[in-house]
């Protein structure tokens, strides 16, 4: 007998027993559909037994965890289905991509590529639509079947074999860099697999998605944490698309699109020349952008937004100079010093003073100020005492002449309510965001939030002497702002510019895994913590002796030539 507590009621069951039939026997108590059990503080898979006494909570689709497993097992479902559409897994290979329009993005590779791939009237090349029908009926079929995803922990030579066998060199050469003896191979109906993280039982849990062909690819769409039952609209971002497809193009001119392309690269000794590379690929675009924003010849305004550790202020700093170079004068303006004192902020709903929202910014004093310099006049401009939390002047007097430019960096930066009174023309918008294009292997995206989580955490950890555990407890409320106030407008740019460095994970691996591994294990963001320490220990880490001082990682791990 086992003793089992769940929510303060303490039962005892005859083992075995899983953590599936005690969610199944609690699941009248939550909203949502439980994937994954807690144990005292540590989360089990709903197939494993209870082996003894425990205190058990539950995570559902609408928790992070739950979510996550949740897309993860839904990926394999694909995957296994593209695998029985096309014949078997080395004819039916295909890539996860990238996140992108609330959806995930799907390749087919090699010889069903060429199969199933055909030239539109545009040129370029398509999805056959009947492929992807048959592949979704038969998820829907696996679905309604209710297969077990069984998981087994192979030895790593094995996992390697079975993976070489199954045309999945990438698994097989990422595990070459494993230093444990084993990995967790996850088997669906003869169709083996390894995942970054958990997975949900069996495939009748994954009834809710909709697959969709898009491109030269499928979007496979699926629910969001808020409403778990409800597959999301597809929205369509082409700037944005064509940004991460450009992207993925470095990456394979470069012969780097996974991890395990990027160790062998480290190993064979030729990491200097690809961060040189990468760093002139950047320096490049930030050039193209510059030109662009001189021959227009009305531009007076360029607004700079982005996502949380985009790396905005390295960017602006660059483009500045670029900018010289077309005999433009920039001025940096940050959007931040037009805050509203601080006793008129508003609230968030935990009654928090919310800084992220486009009323924490005295939007009418903004344009008036914007308008002046624009009509030539000579301007006293603020600055917000973050200590204090008021507006202060002291004597920074501004006035525009016909080569000088304003270069404003804020959150709100795309959103026409924040410059409403300035001439469209005058304004030259810019995204900026660390879209990684690199993934774990073809099978495993990295999620483009988790590179710039670390960015933060390497950041604030030096900045401001924050520990990992207050920067993952602020994370959430970070991304709701993102989510809220800048996404919906990132198709509005002008331009869009991915600050992501292929290389950049292996450096910040130095700097982040002794802030994770303090992490408190009783705390809440423990899981996060360990979730990416081990996402971590794919990456071989490397030194930061050999990045520029211009480089835009400079912004996080310090030794930057500009003051960020």
């Amino acid at each position: 007998m086992v003793r089992v507590t769940v929510n303060g009621i303490c039962r005892q069951y005859r083992s075995p027993v899983t953590y599936g039939q005690l969610a199944q026997e609690h699941q009248k108590d939550y909203s949502h559909k439980i994937v994954l059990a807690v144990a005292n503080n540590k989360i089990k898979e709903l197939n494993k037994n209870v082996t003894k006494d425990v205190t058990v909570s539950f995570q559902t689709t609408a928790d992070r965890i739950g979510h996550d497993t949740y897309v993860r097992s839904a990926c394999m479902l694909m995957l296994k289905a593209i695998s029985d559409t096309a014949g078997s897994p080395r004819e039916g290979s295909a890539s996860v991509e990238f996140s992108i329009g609330k959806g995930y993005f799907c390749m087919p590779r090699g010889e069903l590529a060429e199969r199933i791939l055909y030239v539109g009237k545009d040129g370029r090349e398509q999805m056959d639509p009947s492929f992807v029908e048959r592949v979704k009926a038969r998820m829907r079929e696996m679905v309604r079947e209710d297969i077990p995803i069984m998981k087994k922990a192979w030895p790593t030579d094995e996992a390697i074999e079975l993976f070489e066998a199954q045309g999945m060199d990438d698994k097989a050469r990422l595990f070459r860099y494993r230093r444990g003896s084993y990995v967790n191979v996850y088997c669906l109906d003869g169709y083996y697999d390894y995942n970054y993280g958990y997975m949900v039982p069996s495939t009748g849990y994954l009834e809710h998605f909709d697959l969709l062909p898009y491109r030269d690819g499928m979007m496979l769409m699926l629910p969001g944490r808020q409403e778990p039952e409800r597959v999301r609209q597809f929205e369509p971002r082409e700037k944005l698309f064509q940004v991460l497809e450009r992207t993925n193009d470095w990456g394979a001119q470069m012969g780097i699109e996974t991890v395990a392309d990027l160790n062998d690269k480290i190993c064979g000794g030729n990491l200097a020349e690809l961060i040189l590379v990468q760093e002139a690929l950047q320096e490049r675009r930030i050039g193209e952008i510059a030109s662009d924003i001189a021959e227009r010849g009305n531009v007076k305004f360029v607004m700079i937004a982005g996502p949380s550790s985009s790396g905005k202020t390295t960017f602006s700093h660059r483009l500045s100079i670029q900018l010289k170079t077309h005999g433009l004068t920039p001025h940096p303006i940050a959007v931040d010093d037009y805050f509203v004192d601080r006793t008129k902020t508003p609230l968030d709903e935990d009654g928090n003073y919310n800084f992220e929202c486009l009323e924490a910014i005295d939007v009418e004093k903004f344009n008036h100020d914007m308008c002046a310099l624009l009509a030539g006049e000579r301007l006293e401009m603020p600055r917000f005492n973050f200590k204090t939390g008021l507006r202060e002047y002291k004597g920074d007097f501004l006035q525009l002449g016909a080569e000088d430019i304003l270069v404003i960096e804020g959150i709100h930066g795309l959103n026409d309510r924040l410059s409403h009174s300035l001439p469209l023309e005058s304004r030259y918008k810019i995204y900026i965001s660390a879209l990684t294009s690199l993934n774990v292997d073809a099978h495993n995206r990295i999620a483009t939030t988790d590179g710039r989580l670390i960015r933060r955490m390497v950041r604030d950890a030096r900045t401001r002497g924050a520990s990992a555990t207050h920067t993952l407890q602020m994370w959430n409320s970070v991304r709701r702002g993102e989510e809220e106030n800048i996404f919906p407008f990132q198709e509005s740019a002008d331009a869009m510019f991915n600050s992501a460095l292929i290389y950049e994970l292996s450096v910040l691996k130095q700097f982040a895994e002794p802030l994770l591994y303090s992490v408190d294990r009783n705390a809440p963001e423990y899981f996060e913590a360990k979730r990416l320490l081990k996402f971590l220990e794919y990456f071989l880490g490397v030194s930061s002796e050999n990045i520029p001082q211009n480089s835009i990682l400079r912004e996080f791990v310090g030794g930057s030539c500009f003051l960020v």
